[in-house]
């Protein structure tokens, strides 16, 4: 099991949240499947930037960037060096610490 420590987020995790999920699963469906409800618009599908996550610690064990993935991030709020969608962001062995921006590019939430 992959330890995935997130950081603080005024909406989604106040006191921020340790969680534990398999090698395999993408960031964004070990949120969802640990009580974290970040947004998802395009469903998983690399068509929007709502899932955006910054990775503060373990961001090389995670799987290369596919170009639709990089294009994508360019236009995500908040975006640093070390952005990842975190529905196309697989986790390996290797613990992750990750926070969630305060905003995404939506004007107003999704209800998943």
């Amino acid at each position: 099991m992959t330890t995935i420590k997130i950081l603080p987020h005024a909406a989604l995790c106040p006191q921020g949240k340790t969680i534990q999920t398999s090698p395999g699963t993408s960031i964004c469906e070990a949120l969802l499947e640990n009580g974290v409800e970040i947004e998802h618009a395009c469903d998983m599908s690399a068509a929007c930037t709502t899932c955006h996550v910054i990775v503060r610690e373990g961001f090389k064990s995670l799987n290369e960037m596919d170009e639709t993935e990089e294009d994508l991030l360019d236009r995500a709020w908040g975006l640093e060096a070390n952005s990842r969608l975190s529905c196309q962001a697989i986790v390996a062995g290797q613990d992750l610490t990750i926070e969630i921006p305060k905003y995404t590019i939506n004007h107003a939430r999704e209800n998943h």
